[in-house]
């Protein structure tokens, strides 16, 4: 992958292509590995024994991936070069009883995932998709990619004072989205229509984690389609491009002297803790397996977790031209910039200054200009997986990303170019 041109916009494309086919992780660990896959790597089972021969693998769980190419005359102890991500964004999830009801209205019950922005969900045509769990133990992903479900807000003719006074929502009673007419609730309804849909006989379906997205499409936008609009970019957008580099570098042949690796996780936006979180094992246990698959003993895995570098990619906060007061008034990132460093002393980000060198350094040998993001003194700082991998892992971690406008809403806004700048840029990092 070279440098690209300012015109040079099929890296955007693809993302837009990924975006619209990913409204969960699930979608979207699966659309990874299938591009991997045609990369040359192939899945490995957590169950089954591992061995140390070259090339490319990857392990899937649940919203989960962790793949890694291990380079010809790489040794036991070979550190590994980490591009962290995760799969997950705020939306609105099924629950377990999902059939509601009232006043002739047949209605969803949902429950709010992460930190929406949850004006961004009213009156904007759903779909609905996830994960179905199979009598024989299996699991089947569902889409409903059409105009299923709405989230109808109140007439201005009935709260007078919203555009004084803001919008005030209640999670539990007007979030409910409706999807159809009718006097009586049925359990099960909602059930036996995705077994439909996903062309399953009725009662196959014993467990589901599904969720609600946006149908619309992602769209460039402005006067010179130098911006892109579109749902979860947050934080699909460095999952396309972690997944972009990876690729590239082994398909250009990896350098022995480092590992390159892709982990992308899910449910960074509640807290990273779960058995596919960044904040769980799968990592460390998919690392320490690969050095032991390679004959490698327990002293190869400290050595090579010792010269392990991760750059944590996920988005963060291009200027406001609204609301440029909430920004640090020394650093004001600007979309179609370059990406992000993220830096923040209490260690909300783990960027220190060995790690902007690192970074640096990856940007230089792309040709790719960087931007720092601080967040304003007076206004708490988001986290990401960074401290979280540090921490966990013992490595050396840097938080980057992309600048995005409405960060958690149900479509976001990027600048054009900054995904294949971004993708050029891991790709200098995983190519040392």
């Amino acid at each position: 992958m070279s440098a690209p041109s300012r015109f040079d916009r099929g890296h955007t494309d693809d993302l837009m292509t990924f975006l619209a086919a990913s409204p969960t992780p699930y979608h979207a660990v699966a659309n990874a590995a299938a591009r991997l896959e045609k990369a040359g790597f192939r899945q490995v089972a957590e169950t089954d024994a591992w061995d140390g021969s070259t090339g490319g693998r990857y392990v899937l769980r649940g919203g989960a991936l962790v793949a890694w190419y291990v380079p010809e005359g790489a040794a036991a102890h070979t550190p590994f070069r980490i591009v962290g991500a995760h799969t997950d964004s705020p939306n609105l999830r099924v629950k377990p009883r999902p059939d509601s009801g009232a006043h002739g209205w047949r209605q969803v019950a949902v429950e709010v995932y992460g930190g929406p922005l949850m004006n961004s969900w009213l009156d904007r045509d759903l779909g609905l998709a996830g994960r179905l769990s199979l009598r024989d133990g299996s699991t089947r992903l569902v889409n409903v990619d059409r105009p299923l479900l709405r989230v109808p807000q109140l007439a201005i003719h009935m709260d007078r004072n919203v555009s004084a006074e803001g919008l005030k929502l209640d999670k539990q009673r007007h979030l409910q989205p409706v999807w159809g007419l009718g006097d009586s609730v049925h359990d099960g309804d909602l059930i036996a229509f995705l077994e439909e849909e996903a062309g399953l006989e009725r009662g196959e379906v014993t467990g589901w984690d599904l969720m609600t997205h946006s149908v619309e499409a992602p769209a460039y936008l402005g006067r010179d389609n130098e911006l892109v609009a579109g749902p979860r970019m947050d934080n699909l957008l460095s999952v396309h491009a972690g997944t972009a580099a990876l690729a590239a570098v082994a398909g250009s042949g990896a350098d022995p002297s480092s590992i390159p690796v892709l982990a992308a996780f899910d449910h960074e936006e509640t807290g990273s803790q779960s058995d596919t979180g960044a904040d769980g094992p799968l990592l460390g246990s998919v690392l320490e397996r690969s050095v032991f698959a390679r004959g490698g003993s327990y002293e190869d895995r400290a050595r090579a977790f010792a010269g392990t570098v991760c750059l944590s990619s996920d988005t963060g906060h291009a200027v406001h031209p609204n609301y440029a007061e909430r920004h640090d008034p020394t650093h004001h990132p600007r979309v179609n910039g370059g990406p992000l460093l993220k830096v923040n002393v209490n260690n909300r980000y783990a960027t220190d200054g060995s790690g902007r060198a690192v970074f640096a350094a990856a940007c230089e040998k792309a040709d790719v200009p960087f931007q720092t993001f601080v967040s304003n003194n007076s206004m708490p700082c988001g986290t990401t997986i960074g401290p979280i991998t540090a921490a966990r892992h013992g490595i050396s971690t840097v938080d980057i990303g992309v600048a995005i406008l409405s960060m958690h809403s149900a479509r976001e806004l990027c600048g054009a170019d900054d995904p294949h700048l971004l993708a050029n840029a891991l790709v200098g990092f995983l190519r040392p």
